[in-house]
This record gives structure tokens, C-alpha cells and sequence, in this order.
């Protein structure tokens, strides 16, 4: 029987089409008739869903009606149900998104060229840009990916540039500012859209104590509201609320003053109320401790603020309408603390203690913590929340970071060790960008980067980046893929499991190409670099073909050929590399015989044998060669009529900052989607991206029937008759998704397309264009949709049917050895061996197939393809118990303990990695009937005639009791030759000597020459 728990968790085992069933039983009786929604009763609810659901006990189900039931009115209609499961649902999501642990890459320096510590650090959300500032003044500006743009020295012409120090910085996001405070006692606040660079505006001065914490807060609904709060030295708290901001930050004194003179603020005139468009309030409760840090919060009204004295520690300043006084909540923190941060929905305020306890506090209760979380061994010095995942993270001065469940009070990570070793006294600063995933620590004057690697969620990643291209090896049964980030993986097919990974195969550049020669031990990759590399499977590079002449390009296939390797992607011309050339490890292209036929770049080819190449370019033409000789037979066009033009200078050939990060091995170009009726189509339009001979059909073409396919541009899939010269059939596989790719399995029944889009789709083309006919055919085939999966996802399935599984996820799965699925998986037989391995890029969500054609020294034979199949999304999913380490630890622990006692078994215990892995191991068969031979039962025809006769007596053994007569001595012992080369071999050492002379003594017989000849010596 299930416990308590697995029955509530029962609702979360039903699928879609489940709730379909229940929802259907809460629909009103007639058609048509408007009716009150339908209710049960407890009874009534448990039998019914019990029976249309098929599964799950009716304890299960009552349970489900309790929790649905919260009021006890005994009854349930369709909307409490909803309402219970979306809650329910809603609260499981934001738990599983708390447990999550950060990944995250290896710590890295900035170079910052501060030479003094960093006081600030800051994110301009308009402008995309990072901000830090030093205390001499230094401001840096930050690209996007965090390069360091310029520098610039902010200007105060109250203190000379050598006396200048800055506190504390902060941005006015709302109107485009940042506000600097100096030990000058003032605050500057600094134009950033003005013509001269970060060009001073407003200057606040007459403080009575030194700034050194700033904050800012304006009303998202109403941007003029605003709130520049700081605290000081002295233990004082102000704050400046804004009415106008968006006009100006504090009036002009007089119309005759100049627009870019810099408009300076006496603290004396706001706090008595002379500027109408601000006011000014402030207290006084730290005493006369630092503030080291304020905040105001805009839902609570109130100004938060901390210092490091025991009494006072956490103040809570409410503020009342347009009133100048403000009340005052303290709260007590032993030792006091150095940091602190608001979680707006939890309305939680942590704070950092000296006493190395990082406390919650609930706002409106101060006598003690709602938490504590404890784990550092010295002070905490910073805090910040991870707003989307309720954690917290907190560095202490043994510079430790912790991230922490805020939920469970619970320490999830732990790093330490891989921050930069400075002096004992050392300033620290945390800067969390949630939405980039990127932690700023700083550390005195230098600033180290700890970015957050990118999270799937609970699905299962392949590879750490977009997959690029697929290939399968039938020769080791493998699997090989490779990403954006040069990285080739190697995975076994019959169980999913990584065997292999290769990383910066090209560097930094990313694989837009592979493929594999005939032998399938050889594997050609093709980087953005411009260059292919000829790998082992060991991981070794054996040459290293310059396809780019040194220049950076786009590599979209590898051609392998019996004596040849054609690479294209980039140029008008076909590059070529001759085998025989293949000596050195660099390799240099020769030339094309053939010259240019083409007026726009290549970007795919296919081969028959024995010499029938095709190649297609961007603009749609299609040419035939004679491999043999290399001479350009025929072209062909769908549109014989329209006029071809280059566009090889084209911006389209240019890869766009929002495209290239997640291409694949076509040009960005073709990322670009069709125009819309009525408009000219732009050339890409046309660009054929993949071509592919149906080689059952070679024999076909005389009789003209289709024997080569092309697809690209518009989502058009084209059937040509290469004899004939002719266009057959096309049709639109993919509307209104730009171009498209395919792949044809190796008999010519399926065709397989895929889209910009992520849709996969499977066309039967068994029976098409077998015949030509008068007219191009427009008709398309019946086809099966395939669900495409994240870009970071291999997945293998049936045709058709369901899922297999993920490649790299942590259960494996089996292919009972022959690829078959196992019983019950609902394929058709005749389809049961065709699989397909697929996946979908990142950005631009382009799936693609790129499945091994048999490329390779010569034409590779009965390499066998891999059509798509239909992934069904309840198969993808994984509850996070079962996919978690925690939950895959203890179900291996409890598998093996209640799996003790079991016989061993060969088939469970066979691996399929290894030195023995091809040897077929099993249990040996049970002996039933053991048949003796002829001789062993009728021995009496075989052997002697007497065999009737009683056993005969041995013979007795020889007597060994004689005595021996000779004494044994050296020479009787060893040969001759021997002794005389001892002889001959010098004088011995005194051990050597002393154990000879010991045998020549107790033994009998006389002393070996050698002894005697050193005794005698």
C-alpha cells in the first residue's frame, strides 16, 4: 500500500490526457443547454474518476478530493479542481527551482585598471553597459560581455583631482544619471546622455557628515516619484523624495544662468523646503556609527538602513505621507552587521552579521530573527537574494560563498578556495546580475567574474551548447555530435552513455561541419576557422586541411570521395584537397579542373557513383559534374527563365550578431525568412541547402523517374530528374519558416525535413514521382509532425512512435541488442529498426539531421539512415526525485540491497564498453541428457579381446631404497665450462669467499679451483 505522501503526490502521476477524462465528467448534461456547473460529492467523485481514469485506488482519489475540499462543503466542481492543481503545481515548480544549484564556470579575472579599491559597481540597464568605480575617481565602462570599454575619471572641481575620494555610487536608471558621493561632504550627479562624457548636472553640498552608502528608488508606475536615500559617518540616515524627476532633479535659481553650468544644491535650502519639486527627510538612530548600508523600500514606505553596533543594528524608517519625521523600528543584532538586502515577495530582510550568522527577520517583528542561517566561520560582509530562485547568497571575510535555501534554511553550496589571496584587511564587494547569471566580486582595487553556467531546467542536456551537427557510426554503433563550442561527443546507441568527448577541437571556433570516410575510423570536422582536421577516434588530429586559405570562413559540407574531399560553404568554386597530397599533417587545397560554374557560393553537393557529383548554390542553381574528369555537365534551375545574379558580396552572406550564436552548417543567410506575398523574395529564398540522390532509384532515372532531391529556401522540397535534365514535383514542406533541411533514408521511402522553427516532419516518398509527367507536380505526400526538443538535447526515438530516451541522461537505456523496442512500445514492425537521431539549435531553433551519408576515402556501402519519428512529451518528462543525484543515489543503494541475494546473471552483468565487450557472455544451458560415446559404453569392441578377463595387476613400482654410493661434489653437479669460466672470472668477495669456503668444508667431494686458487692467493 502507498503512504500518505504518494497518495498526494497521485494527481501529479495523471497525464493530459487524464484530466481530459475528468474534465469531461463535469461537463453539463445537454449540448448546448446552459446549465450550473457541475458538482459531486465524495462518493460520487471517487467512483466515477476512479473508473473513466483506469488507474490509481479509490483511497488515491479520495484523497484528492480532501485536499480539493478545503472548506468541507462536501462537494467539488471543475473550478476547485483546477484551482487546487494550478496552486498545487505552482508551489512544487517554485520548490523545485529553489533546490536548484548553481553551476558555475571557473573564476575569472577582469582587467579593471583601478589602482585604488572599488567602491561600486553598477548595471545600466538602458544601455546594456556595466559601471565600477574607484576610490581615486576611476570610472570603468563595461560591455555587455563584461570587456572593458573605456575608462573615465569623474570631475569635481570642489577638491583637487590628487584629494579626490569617492564613497559610494549609484545609477537614477528613470532619468538617465548616476549620483557620486565624496569625502568633500557632497553628492555630484552625473549626466550619461549628455554631449561631454559623464558631465556633472546637480552638486548637493553642505552635508554635515561624509556619504558613503547610496540607494535609489523610483515608482514604476508613476517615474517622477523618486527616492536618493544615503547614510553617512555620523549615524545619519536622509533621504531625498523627488516629485518631478523625469523633468528636473532640483529648480533652477535663476532663468539667466547658463544650460551646462552645474546647478550646485546647499543641503540647508532642501531641508527647509525651498525646493518645491523635492523634499527631505532624515534620522538619526544608529547614533554615532557608520551606516554601511541603506535601502528604501517602496512597498513597505520605509527606509532600511544598517551599522555595526549591537543596539540599533537594523533600523526600519517608516515614512509617512509628505511628513518629514519618521518612525523608527530598531532592531537588536549582536556585534552588529555589515550588509543587508529585501526580498520584496517573501517581504524577508537578511542581513550580515560580524558574528558570522547571516539572520531573516520578518519586517514587522523585531524581537527576533524568523531564521538564522549559520555556516560561516568568520564575519559575513556581504548579502544579496536570488530573487527568482528564493536563495540568498552571503560571503564571508575567509573568503567562503554560500548559497542558501531560503525556504528550508539551508546551505546548498559551498565554494572556497577559488578566490585570489590578498592582505587580511581587504574590501569586499558582491554584485549579483540575476538576469545574466553573472557574480562581480570584488576585492580591493582588482574585479573577478563568477558566471553562472546555463541551466536546462529538468530536462536532460546533451551538450553544454547548441548541437551543430549528428552523425552515426555503424561501425562502433556510436553516435557522434558535436556543438558551438567545439566540442565532439561520442555516444553508444544501443544505451545512450557517453563513451567519448573531445573538447576545443577547433579552438574557440565552432563544428559546422562532420562527416566520416568509408573505413567509419576516420572522422572529418570543419570549423568556422576555415579549417577540416582529420581525426582518430582515439582523439588524435592527423591532418589539418587549410580549407579557408587562413582566413576565417563557413564550412557548411564535407564531401569524403573515394580519391578526393570536397569542402563547401563559402566560394563560387569547389575546394578541393587530393588524397594523394595527404603526406604532411597541414594540407593545402589543389584546383578545382572544372573552374567556376556557379554565380553565388556553394553550399551543398551529393554523389552516385560512379562519378555523378552535384553541387547547389545560394541562388538556387543546381549543377551536374563528371566527377572523374571534373567538367560541369548540365544546370539546373526550378526557374529556367529568371536571370541568376551573385550575391557573394551581399550583407545577406553576413552572419548577424543575433543569428550566428546558434547556426549551423549553413550560412546565417539562410536564417532569413520568405518574404510575404506581394513582395520580391530575396535570394535567399532560393539557396539550396541539402541535396541527396536516391540511389534505389538509379534505375529509374532513364525511365524518368526522380532520382535526385533538393530542399532549402521557402520550406520547398524539390524532386529532379538528373537524365533528363528536368524539374518532377515540388511542394512546400514548411510554410512562412525560411529555409529548411533533410536527409533521406537509405531504401528511399522516408524523407525527413526540418524546419527553422523546430518542426521535423517524415514524408513516404516510396511511391512518388516514379514516372515523369507533363506538368511539375505540386502535390505533396502524407507526412507524420515530429516534436523538435531544446537545442542543447540528442534524443533518439522510434519510427513511428514513442521516445527512446536522451542521449546523456542518468538511466540508459537498452535496444535489446538488435535495435529493437521493447514490447509494448506501439511501433509498427516493419518500422521498429528505423530510428532517428535529432535535436534543435539554440536562437534561431534550427533543427538539424545530419545523419552519415557514408562519405568517406571511396563511397561507403550500406551505411544505414535514420528517419524521424514523433516524440511524445510525456515520455520526455522526469519527475525531479528521479532525476535528481540525491534520488539516483538512493534508488542504487536500495536497487543493490534488495538485489543482494539474487543469482549473477550474464546478460545483466555484460558491459557493452570494454576490451571484452564484443564477446557474447551468458549463463550456460542446463545439462538434461549427457550422451556417451560408443567406446565408453561398449569399450570390449574398441580395445583388447580379454576385456572380460579380471583387472590386470600394475606392475610392480621400481625399489628406490638403494643407497648412494657417490658422494656428490661441484664437478659432479655442474658442467664443465661453467666451472672453467668461474675460474677464469677473478677473485671474489669476502662473503662470496667465506660461503665457498663453508660447502668446501662441511660438503663432500674437494673444493672448486676457484676457491682454492683465492685461498691460496
Amino acid at each position: 500500500m502507498e503512504t500518505r505522501k504518494e497518495a498526494e503526490l497521485h494527481e501529479c502521476r495523471l497525464s493530459v490526457k487524464d484530466f481530459v477524462k475528468i474534465q469531461n465528467l463535469f461537463l453539463p448534461g445537454e449540448a448546448g443547454e446552459a446549465s450550473d456547473p457541475v458538482s459531486m460529492g465524495r462518493a460520487e467523485f471517487v467512483e466515477r474518476v476512479c473508473s473513466v481514469v483506469g488507474r490509481g485506488s479509490q483511497e488515491q482519489y479520495g484523497q484528492l478530493f480532501d485536499n480539493v475540499d478545503v472548506m468541507r462543503e462536501g462537494q467539488v466542481d471543475w473550478e476547485k479542481l483546477t484551482t487546487f492543481l494550478l496552486l498545487e503545481l505552482s508551489e512544487k515548480d517554485e520548490h523545485a527551482r529553489a533546490a536548484t544549484v548553481t553551476s558555475w564556470k571557473p573564476l575569472r579575472p577582469l582587467p579593471a585598471g583601478h589602482r585604488e579599491a572599488v567602491q561600486q559597481v553598477a548595471y545600466l540597464s538602458s544601455s546594456d553597459r556595466y559601471l565600477s568605480i574607484s576610490k581615486e575617481g576611476l570610472l570603468g565602462v563595461w560591455t555587455d560581455n563584461l570587456t572593458l570599454l573605456k575608462t573615465h575619471r569623474v570631475a569635481n572641481d570642489s577638491v583637487k583631482p590628487k584629494d579626490l575620494w569617492v564613497t559610494g555610487m549609484v545609477v537614477l536608471s528613470n532619468v538617465h544619471k548616476i549620483a557620486v558621493s565624496f569625502t568633500s561632504k557632497e553628492i555630484c550627479f552625473y549626466d550619461l546622455l549628455s554631449k561631454q562624457e559623464f558631465s556633472c548636472q546637480y552638486k548637493v553640498q553642505g552635508l554635515k557628515h561624509t556619504p558613503i552608502s547610496l540607494d535609489y528608488w523610483f515608482n514604476p508606475h508613476n517615474a517622477n516619484e523618486a527616492v536618493l536615500s544615503f547614510g553617512d559617518v555620523g549615524g545619519q540616515v536622509s533621504g531625498i523624495c523627488f516629485r518631478t524627476a523625469q523633468m528636473f532633479l532640483f529648480e533652477r535659481p535663476s532663468a539667466g544662468v547658463d544650460q551646462d553650468a552645474v546647478i550646485v544644491v546647499n543641503w540647508a535650502e532642501l531641508a527647509q523646503g525651498r525646493h518645491k519639486c523635492c523634499y527631505t527627510v532624515q534620522h538619526q538612530a544608529h547614533g554615532q556609527v557608520w551606516v554601511r548600508r541603506v535601502r528604501f523600500l517602496g512597498n513597505l514606505e520605509a527606509f532600511m538602513s544598517c551599522s555595526t553596533c549591537s543596539k540599533n543594528s537594523l533600523i526600519l524608517a517608516w515614512r509617512e505621507k509628505e511628513a518629514k519625521t519618521l518612525k523608527v523600528t530598531p532592531f537588536h543584532i549582536p556585534k552588529g552587521t555589515n550588509d543587508l538586502d529585501y526580498h520584496t515577495r517573501l517581504n524577508l530582510i537578511a542581513t550580515a552579521g560580524i558574528d558570522s550568522k547571516v539572520c531573516l527577520w520578518n519586517p514587522y517583528v523585531n524581537s527576533k530573527p524568523v531564521g538564522v542561517l549559520r555556516g560561516h566561520m568568520t564575519s559575513v560582509v556581504a548579502v544579496q537574494f536570488v530573487l527568482g530562485k528564493n536563495q540568498l547568497i552571503s560571503f564571508s571575510k575567509d573568503k567562503v560563498l554560500r548559497v542558501w535555501d531560503v525556504h528550508h534554511q539551508l546551505c546548498i553550496q559551498r565554494i572556497a578556495g577559488a578566490f585570489p589571496k590578498t592582505l587580511p584587511e581587504c574590501q569586499t564587494l558582491l554584485f549579483y546580475h540575476e538576469e545574466r547569471g553573472r557574480l562581480l566580486l570584488t576585492f580591493n582595487s582588482q574585479v573577478t567574474l563568477l558566471e553562472a553556467l546555463q541551466e536546462v531546467g529538468k530536462r536532460v542536456a546533451s551538450h553544454k551548447q547548441a548541437v551543430t551537427c549528428v552523425l552515426y557510426n555503424p561501425l562502433f554503433k556510436q553516435v557522434i555530435s558535436s556543438d558551438t563550442g567545439s566540442t565532439v561527443i561520442c555516444w553508444l546507441m544501443d544505451t545512450g552513455q557517453k563513451v567519448k568527448q573531445f573538447t576545443q577541437c577547433h579552438g574557440n571556433a565552432e563544428i559546422s561541419a562532420m562527416a566520416l570516410d568509408a573505413t567509419l575510423t576516420r572522422l572529418f570536422t570543419g570549423g568556422t576557422d576555415g579549417f577540416v582536421k582529420v581525426w582518430d577516434f582515439n582523439g588524435h588530429c592527423h591532418h589539418k586541411l587549410n580549407a579557408g586559405r587562413g582566413q576565417s570562413v563557413e564550412i557548411s559540407q564535407i564531401l569524403v570521395l573515394k580519391r578526393t574531399v570536397l569542402v563547401l560553404g563559402w566560394d563560387r568554386m569547389i575546394t578541393v584537397f587530393r588524397l594523394n597530397t595527404f603526406s604532411q599533417v597541414f594540407v593545402q587545397p589543389s584546383e578545382w579542373k572544372g573552374g567556376v560554374q556557379h554565380r553565388d557560393d556553394i553550399l551543398c553537393a551529393a554523389f552516385l557513383p560512379p562519378q555523378t557529383l552535384v553541387t547547389g548554390s545560394y541562388d538556387g542553381q543546381i549543377t551536374v559534374w563528371n566527377n572523374s574528369t571534373e567538367n560541369a555537365l548540365c544546370k539546373l534551375h526550378w526557374d529556367d527563365q529568371r536571370g541568376l545574379r551573385s550575391s557573394s558580396d551581399s550583407k545577406l552572406l553576413k552572419p548577424q550578431t543575433a543569428l550566428t550564436s546558434s547556426r549551423f552548417s549553413l550560412p546565417a543567410s539562410l536564417m532569413f525568412p520568405g518574404a510575404p506575398a506581394g513582395v520580391e523574395e530575396p535570394e535567399c529564398s532560393f539557396a539550396v541547402a541539402r541535396l541527396f540522390f536516391l540511389e534505389s532509384r538509379k534505375n529509374m532515372a532513364a525511365a524518368g523517374g526522380a532520382d535526385l532531391v533538393s530542399c532549402g529556401g521557402s520550406g520547398t522540397v524539390r524532386f529532379w530528374n538528373t537524365t533528363q535534365r528536368c524539374l518532377l514535383a515540388e511542394f512546400v514542406a514548411h510554410r512562412d519558416c525560411g529555409s529548411i533541411i533533410m536527409t533521406v533514408d537509405k531504401s528511399g521511402r522516408y524523407l525527413i525535413t526540418a524546419d527553422m522553427d523546430g518542426g521535423v516532419k517524415v514524408w513516404e516518398i516510396q511511391d512518388y514521382c516514379l514516372h515523369r509527367s507533363e506538368v511539375v507536380n505540386h502535390q505533396a505526400r502524407s507526412c507524420w509532425p515530429v516534436f523538435a526538443l531544446t537545442w542543447t538535447v540528442l534524443a533518439l526515438t522510434y519510427l513511428p512512435g514513442a521516445a527512446v530516451g536522451i542521449f546523456g541522461q542518468e538511466v540508459h537505456w537498452d535496444l535489446d541488442g538488435t535495435g529493437h523496442p521493447p514490447n509494448g512500445s506501439g511501433a509498427p514492425e516493419e518500422n521498429q529498426q528505423n530510428e532517428l537521431v535529432h535535436r534543435k539549435e539554440a536562437g534561431s531553433a534550427k533543427p538539424s539531421i545530419d545523419l552519415s551519408q557514408g562519405q568517406g576515402y571511396q563511397k561507403a556501402e550500406n551505411i544505414p539512415e535514420v528517419p524521424a519519428v514523433k516524440i511524445d512529451p510525456d515520455c520526455m518528462e522526469s519527475s525531479p526525485w528521479s532525476s535528481c543525484i540525491l534520488g539516483m543515489g538512493y534508488q542504487e543503494r536500495w536497487s543493490l540491497r534488495k538485489s543482494d541475494n539474487k543469482p549473477l546473471l550474464w546478460k545483466e552483468t555484460q558491459s557493452s564498453v570494454g576490451t571484452f565487450s564484443l564477446l557474447h557472455m551468458e549463463e550456460l544451458d542446463a545439462v538434461v541428457d549427457l550422451h556417451k560415446p560408443d567406446f565408453v559404453t561398449n569399450p570390449q569392441q574398441y580395445f583388447r579381446e580379454n576385456w572380460d578377463c579380471s583387472t590386470p595387476t600394475p606392475p610392480p613400482l621400481p625399489v628406490t631404497s638403494e643407497t648412494v654410493q657417490a658422494a656428490f661434489d661441484v664437478q659432479s653437479l655442474f658442467p664443465k665450462d661453467l666451472l672453467e669460466r668461474d675460474e677464469w672470472a677473478g677473485p671474489l668477495h669476502g662473503a662470496q669467499e667465506a660461503r665457498m669456503n663453508r660447502v668446501g668444508r662441511c660438503g663432500p667431494g674437494r673444493k672448486p679451483k676457484a676457491a682454492a686458487a683465492v685461498k691460496d692467493k
